[in-house]
């Protein structure tokens, strides 16, 4: 079985970036514990500080759709609404 990669690319509004950082921070500790998860992880562009990319890794497409329906998502996504400035996800599968 091969696994799912989501890369999620985030651009925060100006004057928003500390915010949506800590928001999006308190988003990995229980996704990490979600069942099908294999890596959830945050990165910050060290050149435009207000991009945010997450890398993930599931198990399978149907192990992410239930992440993006958890409390916590929804609770994130009613939270930063309006300070996002721009979101991009892209579903990908590892080449070997």
């Amino acid at each position: 079985m091969t696994n799912l990669t989501i890369v999620a690319s985030i651009i925060v509004k100006q004057g928003q970036r500390d915010f949506v950082k800590s928001e999006m921070i308190k988003l990995i500790d229980p996704t990490l514990v979600e069942a099908g998860c294999v890596e959830y992880r945050l990165h910050q562009n060290n050149n435009n500080l207000e991009h945010f990319l997450f890398y993930e890794c599931w198990q399978s497409r149907e192990a992410w759709q239930k992440h993006r329906e958890n409390a916590h998502m929804s609770e994130y996504r009613a939270v930063v609404e309006g300070a996002i400035e721009s979101f991009d996800v892209s579903e990908m599968t590892e080449l070997k």
